[in-house]
């Protein structure tokens, strides 16, 4: 299973809109017959990419995969199918597909007598398709909250300038995550007065662009005029026409977009934490102070310290040095229970 899942995370698979799977068929006897594993949506799945090496060979043997057969015709047929078609005699998975378009597949392979072990390394698997698992599970997208700030929490002076808040190598990095979603969500607001491109470009030079682009959802009710940046031919743009949340997720996960990247200014980053819907904070600390300027929030309804929101750090890093250092944060939003006491 571990060989699977390091075949799931091959170079150049995309991390969506379908999960990374890697499947390793075994002879009676424990040797490898074949491996394979899904190269992105409308390819082969890796259980049939195995099977197609494997060929004859594949009857009696054991399918080990990282995912639950799938039990349902898209763009390639049912992988359970086609496991029980190859004649194989065991299939043992890590994690349950609760897609409930593909679901069901090991049933499927029981009632084919197939013997069928499931959960091996389940906590690895999930965390290959961290966005995919969650977004099958929540029916939205998992949002990532980018922001840069000051050492006392501004984005911006006073003036409204705040080009070197983050530092070059920090917005490098932010390229780098960037590319890890399917969408960049900023407001109109942001649109209108700062009129980002919003693309993916390049860590060696941040003016070149990569090939693969996100989509660029601009939400809110004001019209984003044609001559926006982010209206050009450089990658997809969607307009949200709504200033709630939960239907602009509703909206993306509609067009089958699993993780958002929250790009917005300091009232859209307080919309989506008030209504929870912020999944992961990254917080480029800049080690310099402003005293006055633009909050990287805005307002939470906080008005003791006995209301804070709490997050969990789960990462820390130093990016450049001298005046070009910035911190990176990691931290996980904590769930805000009502004290009843």
């Amino acid at each position: 299973m571990t060989r699977a899942l390091a075949l799931a995370t091959s170079p150049g698979v995309p991390l969506g809109p379908n999960p990374r799977v890697g499947c390793v068929l075994l002879s009676p006897m424990g040797t490898t017959l074949a491996e394979g594993f899904h190269r992105g949506a409308g390819s082969p799945h890796a259980e049939v990419d195995a099977l197609a090496r494997a060929g004859d060979r594949a009857r009696g043997a054991t399918a080990v995969v990282t995912l639950e057969p799938c039990n349902h015709t898209g763009r390639t047929g049912p992988c359970a199918e086609a496991l029980v078609a190859a004649g194989v005699a065991r299939v043992v998975y890590a994690q349950a597909d609760t897609n409930p378009v593909a679901e069901g597949g090991a049933a499927t392979l029981r009632r084919a007598g197939v013997e069928v072990v499931g959960g091996l390394l389940a906590d690895e698997a999930r965390a290959v398709n961290r966005e995919w698992t969650f977004a099958v599970e929540h029916g939205r997208p998992f949002v990532t909250w980018k922001f840069a700030t000051t050492l006392d929490g501004r984005s911006a002076a006073a003036d409204g300038t705040s080009r070197w808040v983050s530092s070059r190598p920090a917005r490098i990095d932010t390229h780098r995550l960037r590319a890890r979603c399917d969408t960049i969500l900023v407001g109109t607001e942001t649109v209108l007065v700062d009129d980002p491109q919003l693309t993916v470009r390049d860590e060696a030079d941040e003016n070149l662009p990569r090939e693969r682009q996100l989509l660029r959802a601009v939400m809110g009710l004001r019209d984003v005029p044609a001559d926006r940046r982010v209206r050009d031919d450089a990658a997809d743009f969607v307009h949200l026409r709504t200033r709630d949340p939960h239907e602009a997720l509703g909206a993306l996960f509609a067009r089958d977009r699993q993780h958002v990247f929250l790009e917005g200014g300091p009232t859209l980053a307080a919309a989506f934490l008030r209504a929870g819907l912020v999944d992961e904070v990254v917080a480029y600390v800049a080690p310099m102070l402003l005293g006055t300027g633009r909050s990287a929030v805005g307002d939470l309804g906080v008005t003791t310290i006995a209301d804070a929101w709490h997050l969990a750090v789960t990462d820390v890093t130093v990016l450049g040095e001298g005046e070009e250092t910035n911190v990176r944060l990691t931290m996980t939003p904590q769930d805000r229970k009502e004290d009843n006491d």
